[in-house]
């Protein structure tokens, strides 16, 4: 009898952790508006990660510098010499991680690779293409996006993410081209944390929306 006791309150909580909504999941739930923003934010992030090999490849031309490579790996250094920051920690939407914080953390880092690659394009050692210019677009429409979240999900006044500026030392032509390199291998990274993150929060919706 113990046993059937125990098995069903386990039953019970593990039921009730599966329907329990996720805070502001219910809030984009309730909007339809939002609910068409955030399937459209994933379709964005996808179009940003599909291009971000051809614009490697029309931007970066000294030998080695691969877009996946494990030699990536060994110019953490160099990274730290240019003043390329990193990208903000972005996981999953869960009981840990908001949707607020996954949403500003979201913002914060499109923000901060849209505003790298602008620097590195200025530079005249950079190749100035039409497959750079529509990527950086396609980041400020996503960053648009996200912040219309942020200020649904948001109960107290809306502060929407703005990263801090960032000088990058680029001196030469070499520098610029590592640069432009390691900003779009983190924003690849980056971008499939934000693909997934998306992707938690649509999930969160249809359960939601089936209980």
């Amino acid at each position: 009898m113990n046993i059937l006791i125990a098995f069903a309150v386990s039953y019970y909580m593990a039921t009730f952790a599966r329907s329990a909504p996720l805070p502001g999941v219910g809030t984009l739930v309730a909007d339809p508006q939002s609910q068409e923003i955030v399937e459209s934010s994933r379709l964005l992030i996808q179009k940003i990660l599909l291009s971000i090999p051809d614009t490697h490849k029309s931007c970066i031309h000294s030998e080695g510098l691969k877009l996946n490579s494990s030699e990536n790996a060994k110019l953490v250094i160099m990274a730290a010499t240019i003043g390329i920051p990193s990208a903000p920690v972005l996981r999953p939407v869960s009981e840990n991680f908001s949707v607020e914080t996954s949403l500003s953390r979201m913002s914060e880092g499109l923000q901060l690779h849209r505003a790298l690659l602008q620097q590195a394009s200025d530079s005249p050692h950079l190749d100035k293409n039409d497959k750079l210019t529509e990527l950086m677009a396609d980041i400020r429409d996503l960053v648009i996006k996200t912040n219309k979240l942020l200020k649904t999900v948001q109960r107290e006044t809306v502060v929407l993410p703005t990263p801090t500026p960032v000088t990058l030392n680029l001196p030469g032509e070499y520098e610029v081209q590592v640069a432009a390199h390691l900003i779009l291998v983190q924003l690849q990274s980056f971008g499939q944390d934000v693909d997934r993150s998306l992707r938690s929060l649509i999930q969160n919706k249809e359960e939601e929306t089936e209980i």
